[in-house]
């Protein structure tokens, strides 16, 4: 199970994670996000790839802050179409996020198997992103493709077991995103829970 935590912001947090080894770190370049991120450069260690988020924003921009930052993935959390999903994927691999509210189609995926490198599916909510609530994981039961997918949307550490009973679905998750519930304040993760997650994904 993959851990990604997303909407890292303050330099001396950043290296604290980064001791933790999470497989992905996700730094928002989204002006309009609370923990957005214009810091001059990321330090990170090879063995954590370097997330970019991302929504809506013009592909010069984007393909602007992978040069500076030398960043691994692109996460594209708007509403950027499949064309614009391939167009990044020349230059960088590509995370492609879909908000999942009550309903949701899983056959629009198909167009965007072949220019994404994984799917993040996260809570439909005001915001991009961020909001700290759960969607109904049942719904993940109508999830057909092999696509792999990384699962979002008001985790907190209590919620890892849950999490493992979806591997019983046969459904391609790859491992999880966290955010908002591993904070002390927008952009300040919480060391010691995120280290009491790794402890239950490592077991």
């Amino acid at each position: 199970m993959k851990l990604k935590v997303c909407g890292m912001k303050f330099e001396n947090n950043i290296s604290e994670i980064n001791n933790l080894n999470p497989d992905f770190m996700g730094f928002i370049f989204w002006p309009k996000s609370k923990r957005f991120f214009n810091e001059k450069k990321i330090l990170l260690p090879n063995n954590i790839k370097k997330v970019g988020v991302f929504v809506n924003q013009s592909y010069d921009l984007i393909i602007d802050k992978v040069n500076k930052y030398n960043l691994d993935y692109v996460q594209l959390h708007g509403d950027e179409d499949f064309t614009f999903c391939k167009m990044i994927k020349s230059h960088c691999k590509v995370i492609k996020v879909f908000s999942i509210g009550t309903e949701f189609d899983f056959e629009k995926l198909n167009l965007f198997e072949e220019s994404c490198e994984y799917f993040l599916f996260d809570t439909k909510g005001e915001s991009y992103g961020g909001n700290g609530i759960k969607f109904d994981w049942k719904i993940l039961n109508k999830y057909n493709s092999k696509k792999p997918f990384l699962l979002s949307g008001g985790i907190d550490v209590n919620d890892f077991e849950d999490i493992l009973n979806l591997k019983e679905l046969k459904i391609p998750i790859l491992g999880i995103d966290i955010n908002s519930k591993f904070e002390t304040k927008p952009g300040l993760k919480d060391y010691k829970k995120i280290k009491e997650l790794i402890k239950k994904i490592e077991k």
